[in-house]
């Protein structure tokens, strides 16, 4: 039943993931093993935007290692696990609770002995910066752990760009590429050397604007029209200015219409947004406000329609609320 209600929630979050962006782009799908244990690291720059598009956007059916620090909450807890997120702790979470992390690698373990997934976010922490940051051990550590319980699995680690027109916007666009697929064929004392090929890996799929003069790097990307989500054409303008196939400018006036015809949405969005401490979570909380709250919008509206003194004024909105989501366009930052 829990794996039933998993997959039509999965479902469920892909269709309102293309509501909400403009367009996902996955490149290397046929590079995703078959019949393996799947260890796929990615880069961090979405808060829980990364981890939707990764569940619902291949068919590996992966678990999750997130900081365990969300896992407060018993309520929080239930539905994380609900959802195949297991918990990593870290010092600052206590070092009392770092001997727990031995049991989540077990667990790991396990669901890699059957050819299972587990994605982890090696960077540790997300940034909507537009740079791959160093990465930590936790998928050593996993890949030569499960060799060494398990000495006839086969694992491999799967590279994973994510990349981003627009971190904070909906109507943006998001170009995912799967690399090719790394062996775990060595000992672990030459763990380094996997980290190393990990990185190397990921370097060549995201899109990286070095961090000297990044702010102004980044406003004249935008103000020439470069795509963002295009690692060629982004390394080509910073190395010689030139710019092949420049994006129209955008003048707005979709998403200030959407926003008008989804006003009861946009007013919990002004509410909730001060609140939010860590501006990466922006656009998780409006996917959140759109998932829960955009149902329930759209059914008042059809409710209207039907049977209301202000059915042609809920149908018209209604209609209107479905054309501006659909043509909402926010290509760059």
């Amino acid at each position: 039943m829990k794996d039933i209600v998993n997959y039509l929630l999965r479902l469920a979050v892909k269709a309102c993931l293309h509501l909400y962006f403009k367009k996902i782009k996955v490149q290397g799908k046929t590079n995703i093993p078959k019949d393996r244990p799947v260890i796929l690291v990615a880069n961090h720059q979405n808060a829980l935007i990364d981890p939707l598009l990764l569940a619902t956007h291949t068919k590996l059916n992966p678990y999750f290692l997130t900081r365990a620090s969300v896992f407060k909450s018993p309520i929080a807890a239930k539905l994380l696990d609900f959802i195949r997120m297991l918990p990593v702790y870290r010092v600052r979470d206590g070092f009392s609770t770092i001997q727990q992390n031995q049991l989540i690698f077990d667990k790991t373990y396990e669901i890699l002995k059957e050819n299972g997934t587990v994605i982890i976010f090696a960077e540790g922490s997300h940034s909507d910066v537009r740079s791959l940051r160093p990465l930590s051990k936790g998928f050593t550590r996993m890949a030569f752990g499960l060799k060494e319980k398990y000495p006839e699995t086969k694992p491999v680690i799967l590279p994973v760009g994510i990349n981003y027109s627009a971190h904070k916007k909906s109507g943006s666009r998001v170009n995912m590429i799967f690399g090719n697929p790394i062996e775990v064929d060595m000992t672990s004392s030459q763990s380094g050397k996997l980290t190393k090929s990990v990185e190397k890996a990921l370097h060549q799929l995201v899109v990286e604007i070095p961090s000297d003069n990044y702010e102004e790097d980044l406003s004249s990307l935008i103000h020439h029209g470069v795509d963002l989500n295009d690692k060629k054409a982004v390394e080509e303008f910073l190395k010689t200015g030139k710019v092949e196939n420049p994006i129209p400018p955008f003048s707005g006036l979709k998403n200030k219409l959407m926003k008008i015809f989804h006003f009861p949405l946009y007013w919990v969005w002004l509410w909730r947004s001060p609140k939010i401490k860590d501006k990466v979570f922006n656009s998780t909380i409006k996917f959140l406000i759109g998932f829960t709250l955009g149902p329930i919008y759209y059914i008042g509206l059809i409710l209207l329609a039907l049977g209301s003194g202000f059915n042609s004024w809920a149908l018209a909105f209604f209609i209107m609320a479905m054309i501006t989501l659909w043509a909402n366009k926010n290509p760059q930052e």
